[in-house]
């Protein structure tokens, strides 16, 4: 649901119903058609007569218990709250609603962070009408007078805190769409901590209802009582944290040493081309260094991280919070067998442990067309595995030398890090 116009509107609903037709009525529960409708901050009342009409001419109503209340009684209507787990019981639930003209309610609009998207993901595009009314974003953005292209917007509905930390630059301007009363402080406080304590958060109580709010203050001075219902906007100010672009510094990672230096993580990178949605494996995760740079490209990039040692598993998922990709899953066990039953790849990095048998054959087979993979190796027994996969498959075979200025007594000269082999191979 869009929880912070929910958070903001307390009478913001989403209604998923039958449409009527000339059609004859569906066969199956299977073949429902559901119309998801959004309500602003003036509730029922401000719902257009006719898709007032079609929630009050449902056979059933679904929602939460206050957007449940929000309705006049209507005789012999059954309501029902939503299925929880959400996501895993939805399709059960809508099978178990019969062929009656059906209606949902949620709140705000259907697509922004709402039930609208979860309902297209389970039931199919063509199952799914959509009306949405004004979004907290939208009346958030108007309230501040943000141009759309202006500024980023996250979800902390359910997420952690950390994903802040992705967003961090001078200037920048953020829309979060907040858990409850408690975000503004809690995100205060984390800005506060990495420097961007001049940052200025403006609270966006009730948005669209007659008791709309708005506070302001600093990160490093809040200790304002935020609604539980808003949306929590902040105008950044702080230093530059780390870049967007691939080859973060390595200071940036904590590290034992098994690290993907900024470099060769550079040139991996690279040849593993980052797009929106996608799924990366980073086996041999040390540091996870691959993985995290990878999320940070896109919002919507996963990966997963395949560490077989604990204490590198558990700083992994350190680094990931710190640079802001707290949902990197990490992964404790040592390929191949720890690659079953992972979410398929689209690309995959081998920073480690190439030579372990069946790890290669396992990572290839697990390629799909247009997929990426990327090996390291530093010793010769590597190489030659490498050499010899890129005799069989193809792909770009290369060796990577990198020398950094040194302190040579009284002078400066030529530091050598060892050279890595570097095996790049797409899946035609």
């Amino acid at each position: 649901m869009d929880r912070p116009l929910g958070h903001l509107v307390p009478a913001v609903t989403i209604a998923c119903f039958l449409v009527p037709d000339s059609t004859p009525p569906p066969t199956t529960p299977t073949d429902k058609v559901v119309t998801v409708v959004g309500i602003g901050a003036d509730g029922w009342s401000g719902l257009p007569d006719p898709l007032r009409e079609t929630v009050l001419q449902a056979a059933v109503v679904v929602g939460g218990e206050r957007h449940l209340a929000l309705l006049p009684d209507v005789a012999g209507q059954r309501r029902l709250a939503w299925p929880a787990p959400l996501r895993v019981g939805l399709p059960d639930f809508v099978a178990d609603l019969g062929t009656s003209p059906v209606v949902a309610l949620a709140s705000g609009d259907p697509l922004v962070s709402g039930i609208g998207a979860t309902l297209i993901e389970v039931l199919g595009r063509d199952r799914v009408l959509i009306h949405p009314a004004v979004s907290s974003v939208a009346l958030a953005r108007a309230r501040l007078g943000w141009p759309a292209e202006s500024c980023a917007v996250i979800s902390l509905v359910g997420r952690d805190i950390a994903l802040v930390r992705r967003e961090l630059a001078p200037a920048r301007r953020v829309l979060v769409l907040s858990s409850d009363e408690h975000t503004p402080a809690r995100v205060a406080t984390l800005l506060t901590e990495v420097g961007y304590g001049g940052s200025v958060l403006h609270v966006l109580g009730q948005l669209g209802a007659p008791d709309e709010s708005h506070m302001s203050g600093t990160a490093a001075g809040w200790s304002a009582t935020s609604p539980r219902l808003h949306v929590l906007a902040l105008e950044l100010a702080g230093p530059s944290v780390a870049g967007w672009a691939t080859g973060l510094s390595d200071d940036a990672f904590e590290h034992d040493g098994q690290l993907t230096k900024r470099d060769l993580r550079a040139a991996a990178l690279a040849r593993l081309a980052p797009v929106p949605g996608e799924h990366l494996w980073d086996v041999g995760a040390g540091a996870g260094s691959i993985g995290i740079e990878w999320m940070r490209a896109h919002p919507t990039c996963r990966a997963t991280a395949v560490e077989g040692n604990d204490e590198r598993a558990a700083r992994i998922a350190r680094n990931a919070a710190r640079l802001g990709v707290p949902g990197l899953a990490v992964v404790t066990g040592r390929a191949p067998a720890a690659l079953d039953g992972l979410r398929p790849p689209d690309a995959i990095f081998v920073g480690g442990g190439a030579t372990a048998p069946g790890v290669l054959d396992a990572c290839l087979a697990a390629l799909a067309p247009g997929g990426r993979l990327v090996v390291h190796g530093v010793t010769i027994e590597t190489e030659q595995l490498l050499a010899q996969a890129y005799c069989e498959h193809g792909g770009e075979l290369t060796r990577i030398a990198v020398e950094t200025a040194a302190p040579v007594g009284r002078f400066t000269g030529w530091a050598p890090a060892r050279t890595v082999t570097q095996w790049a191979y797409t899946r035609g």
